[in-house]
């Protein structure tokens, strides 16, 4: 039996209410519901409880199926609608230089902001650099780069879901129109405007493009570097990884640094001077170099989970250093919660 007749196969018994059959229908497509959930909702918290709520509601409303649509496209309406919910809700996602000027000192002794909704990692292993479709403008791993999903979440909803929708994902503006309910020209009209917002925040090169300019090499000297410098307090060899416009970070504490001078202050200040003892796992996090820290006591003691640090390049340096701290940001790329 061809994949088309099994699946129409298990449709027909999903319609019966087989919950076997309806896994089956949707398995091979709950990794790319989930990215479109975190592209939409910037967290994969969010994302996990979104794709979960969309199949929950497609399973009750299978009956309302009728095929005019793929089970593809009906799938992403129910988790599109989904997430617009979740944003009428609880509103965007954000970073620190969401909310404040830079510091242009180290600032010690942060408190964590509790009342703002951050913008989370996103665990990439899965997504292939490839684009959805013919029309779509973006590859999957460029729509996850840190950069991307911080633009989306400046968009109001139904600009968000058209321009993932079409860019993205490749879908008509026709088809868009009767996944959220309104007309092409809407459709058109809030994708024009959510492109303007998009190419105002985001730079001229993805971080893919970058990467295929950088040797593999010079890639690992990048993230090696940069750990080991936190790791041996040696802010010289970290000066040598930085681009001068460097960013550096750390949400949930409020406070970022714009420029070397700040960023190396803090990084003094903080990491190399008040955290004893450092560890590191080089991992991929948003289509982007990663680097998952562990802090300990002593050298010989257990390291507990810290931050998953995501970096952007610019030509063979480090720009913008987001260091996402929590152990609960280990736990989607299958991390260890302490190194013993």
């Amino acid at each position: 039996m061809s994949a088309d007749g099994a699946e129409d196969a298990d449709l027909a018994v999903a319609h019966g209410r087989d919950d076997a059959a309806f896994t089956r229908l949707v398995a091979p497509l709950r990794r790319e519901l989930h990215a479109h959930c975190y592209r939409m909702l910037g967290s994969v918290h969010d994302a996990d409880d979104a794709v979960q709520d969309a199949l929950v509601r497609a399973w009750r409303g299978l009956a309302g199926f009728e095929g005019r649509s793929s089970l593809r496209t009906w799938l992403y309406t129910v988790a599109t609608r989904t997430c617009l919910d979740v944003i009428a809700s609880r509103g965007k996602r954000a970073l620190p230089m969401d909310l404040s000027p830079s510091s242009e000192r180290a600032v010690l002794d942060q408190v964590p902001r509790t009342d703002v909704a951050w913008l989370g990692p996103y665990p990439d292993t899965d997504l292939t650099a490839e684009a959805m479709g013919p029309e779509a403008r973006y590859q999957q791993r460029e729509a996850v780069e840190l950069a991307f999903v911080a633009a989306c979440q400046h968009l109001p909803g139904n600009q968000r879901a058209a321009l993932l929708l079409f860019d993205v994902l490749g879908f008509s503006a026709a088809e868009i129109a009767t996944m959220m309910d309104t007309s092409a020209t809407s459709v058109n009209s809030a994708l024009a405007r959510a492109r303007r917002i998009v190419a105002q925040k985001v730079g001229d090169r993805s971080q893919q493009q970058t990467l295929r300019t950088i040797t593999d090499t010079r890639l690992r000297e990048l993230v090696t570097g940069f750990a080991t410098a936190l790791e041996r307090g040696d802010p010289d060899t970290l000066v040598a990884l930085l681009t001068e416009d460097v960013t550096w970070s750390m949400p949930p504490l409020p406070h970022w640094y714009h420029g070397t001078e700040a960023v190396v202050d803090f990084a003094v200040q903080v990491p190399m001077t008040r955290c004893p003892s450092w560890r590191h796992r080089p991992i991929s996090a948003n289509g982007q170099p990663a680097v998952a820290f562990y802090l300990g006591a002593d050298t010989a003691g257990p390291h507990n989970a810290w931050s998953i640090t995501v970096l952007a390049l610019s030509c063979d340096r480090i720009a913008e250093i987001t260091s996402f701290l929590g152990p609960d940001h280990f736990v989607p790329f299958g991390l260890a919660a302490s190194l013993p």
